[in-house]
């Protein structure tokens, strides 16, 4: 991603104050630059790397930012970047891996307007936003909302409903969406690519919507993560190829290798019910119970077909905890 001072948005594609019924400004200031420095032997350092950078959103006046946790994931160090040229440190308070939302606490006053949530389950496709970024509206997007459905990710990840939009923010994570009232909608996670009318095809952000945060607020503050049994974790790498599900790479040390699975794998089944597609083989492997149930797999593996069992983990157990300053 693009550095947090070396670029803008395209005129044509930032937000002009006229165009919404809000205080844009003051929506945008709410919204800084984050960056963090992962140990070389974190779990997570070969896939996300060792330096990693952002936005985040102040969401309580006491210092509370939301961000994409991905990018504080292990994080030994954490500063802020005010749009006044101020660094200010920050504590990872606690990371949710079934939602992707992070938090961090600054450590000193930032004396910025927090934004207050929308509900994202309102959020119409069409609907004019815009994806704010740190630097105020000359790293903010105009943006409309294209389309609402299910995203699985290839790292053991589902959101039901996903928020998509385009233009697409080329500083995508942790940016904040921000909706026709001038409240936080979602935060920005990826970029993808995207199919428009026509036919043609874009880049689109994947926006993860702010209602799936308001259940666990709380367990995140207070506990780092949500007062729930963890979810089983395999701790492969997977993809869609012709509706079947092909491993594409394994974490070092998770379930999955300890059992023997291999890149180019096929999953073919979960406890005996067929799987075609991610979503579906994440749910029903988060259907047998919580971390550590063992989970049966059908594997195809170069023209042979065999069973596979695999004593799933906590994801959590496998990450650094964030330092105590």
């Amino acid at each position: 991603m693009p550095s947090l001072t070396d670029w803008k948005v395209a005129p044509a594609a930032q937000p002009k104050p006229g165009d919404y019924g809000y205080d844009l400004d003051r929506a945008l200031a709410a919204v800084v630059g984050l960056r963090a420095t992962i140990p070389a032997d974190a779990f997570t350092a070969d896939t996300l790397g060792t330096e990693r950078a952002g936005n985040g959103v102040l969401i309580r006046a006491d210092g509370v930012v939301l961000t994409i946790g991905y990018l504080i994931t292990e994080a030994e160090a954490i500063w802020l970047h005010l749009a006044d040229g101020r660094v200010v440190q920050g504590h990872g308070l606690g990371y949710d891996q079934a939602t992707g939302f992070g938090l961090v606490q600054a450590l000193a006053k930032l004396d910025l307007p927090a934004l207050a949530f929308d509900q994202s389950s309102s959020a119409q496709v069409g609907e004019r936003v815009v994806v704010g970024g740190a630097g105020g509206r000359a790293r903010s997007v105009a943006a409309k909302i294209v389309a609402r459905q299910e995203f699985a990710g290839y790292w053991e990840y589902v959101l039901d409903q996903a928020i998509f939009t385009a233009p697409a923010h080329p500083n995508w994570g942790g940016t904040a969406l921000i909706g026709p009232a001038g409240d936080l909608l979602g935060i920005g996670s990826l970029q993808l690519e995207g199919a428009r009318e026509g036919g043609r095809r874009e880049p689109v952000n994947m926006i993860v919507p702010i209602d799936l945060l308001k259940p666990i607020l709380d367990d995140m503050l207070k506990l780092g993560r949500p007062n729930c049994p963890p979810r089983p974790w395999l701790g492969l790498y997977a993809a869609e190829v012709e509706d079947k599900v092909v491993v594409m790479g394994l974490a070092k040390r998770g379930p999955a290798e300890r059992a023997g699975l291999q890149t180019g794998d096929m999953v073919l089944a979960v406890a005996g019910a067929g799987v075609g597609n991610l979503a579906g083989l994440y749910r029903k492997v988060w259907s047998l119970g919580e971390a550590g149930v063992e989970v049966p797999l059908k594997i195809w593996r170069d023209g042979d077909t065999f069973d596979v069992r695999v004593n799933s983990g906590d994801r959590h157990k496998f990450l650094k905890g964030p330092r105590v300053h």
